[in-house]
């Protein structure tokens, strides 16, 4: 493969979720995204969301994907780390998460052996979302 055929950017990070409104409840509601798109797929028993900060041309963004019939939890793997977005300012926005019910695993405050400021919430079926302080 040439220079000029490798790839470009990251086009989006998939996420197995059990209750599609649910978790588009958290991640427009408590986190400002935006649904850039769903479709049903009847025939295969599944929904893919597709949601961002900015459209799918220009930025990287997350989908979601329903299985109907999934009746148990996921099990998330050990390989699994996080998502990271970046925010204005952390502990604002920590609190306002908390008022709404987010579960904070890590509160605000500096990274060990680093002054950049992070803190870690969950989503409603438990993945890992980094929050970095950006200004």
């Amino acid at each position: 493969m040439d220079l000029a055929e490798r790839p470009t950017r990251i086009l989006h990070t998939m996420m197995r979720v059990m209750d599609l409104q649910r978790s588009l409840d958290f991640y427009i509601g408590a986190l400002g995204m935006q649904l850039l798109r769903r479709q049903d797929y009847p025939t295969g028993r599944f929904t893919l969301a597709f949601l961002g900060y900015g459209g799918e041309d220009t930025s990287t963004v997350l989908e979601l994907t329903h299985n109907w019939d999934q009746t148990e939890p996921y099990v998330q793997g050990t390989a699994w780390g996080h998502i990271a977005i970046a925010v204005g300012d952390i502990y604002a926005v920590c609190s306002e998460l908390a008022e709404a019910g987010v579960n904070i695993t890590r509160p605000p405050g500096p990274m060990k052996h680093s002054a950049t400021v992070i803190a870690f919430v969950e989503d409603p079926d438990g993945y890992k979302i980094e929050l970095i302080q950006r200004t």
